[in-house]
């Protein structure tokens, strides 16, 4: 069984011993640390590979918040609170859950049974062979809802940009996909002869145009505006 390699971050000493006694009774977690305060949580993960932080959100000097935000590449958190005002922002940060205290064994369960499965399908889909990964007209993976989504790449017919967010818009009307990465990212993952930025806050898929007006791309019930700066380079893309 893979075990998650946990750090515990609260300025609570009752609130540590809980953790750490839910924790202990989980097969699949193991505590590497208790820390009472941010700085100390960032010392050790530049020392140890940790896979999940539970975190509190209101402690002196850095909250819990703000700690997150310092990290660039951060592991799977799951937010304990006794502050329910602060779930939207948690939500924002991508984390894996929103636990409020006082925290019953089978909330912490159900939260860390999530992560436990999320970080199971990331563990498979990095370990596949190269020949068995997603050949590049196929699929591509994604955060959403918590979870790893699978995109077939064929489907998707714009991409629309919402500041750290963006909107994988799919055929069929379905609702579009959410999730928390940049333009340029998704730009890199989607095949170049297939997909083409046309704006600072759209890609396209080529063969979704329906029509092209007044420097509008009709793709559907959508109108997507072609900018100045992409436009030359659009157009001879389309050998116009």
């Amino acid at each position: 069984m893979i075990k998650l390699n946990c750090l515990a971050v609260d300025d609570e000493s009752l609130a540590l011993d809980l953790l750490e006694d839910n924790i202990a009774k989980v097969p699949f977690l193991h505590l590497v640390k208790r820390c009472k305060n941010a700085f100390d949580a960032i010392e050790t993960l530049q020392k140890e590979a940790i896979d999940l932080v539970f975190l509190d959100i209101q402690m002196p000097g850095i909250t819990g918040v703000q700690f997150l935000k310092t990290i660039k590449e951060p592991p799977m958190v799951i937010f304990i609170t006794a502050y329910q005002q602060y779930a939207l922002e948690g939500f924002e940060l991508d984390v894996i859950d929103y636990l409020l205290k006082p925290l019953s064994f089978e909330r912490f369960m159900k939260a860390v049974t999530k992560a436990y499965d999320l970080h199971h399908l990331r563990t498979q889909h990095t370990a596949l062979p190269t020949e068995a990964l997603p050949k590049e007209n196929d699929s591509l993976f994604v955060n959403a809802d918590y979870s790893l989504v699978k995109v077939k790449i064929q489907e998707i017919t714009y991409v629309e940009g919402l500041k750290d967010y963006i909107k994988i818009h799919i055929l069929g009307g379905t609702k579009p996909i959410v999730t928390r990465m940049t333009m340029k990212a998704i730009e890199e993952k989607l095949p170049t002869h297939l997909f083409f930025r046309i704006h600072k806050s759209y890609i396209i898929a080529l063969d979704k145009i329906e029509s092209i007006r007044n420097l509008k791309i009709k793709i559907g019930n959508a109108q997507i505006p072609v900018s100045e700066h992409y436009s030359e380079d659009f157009f001879k893309k389309i050998g116009q």
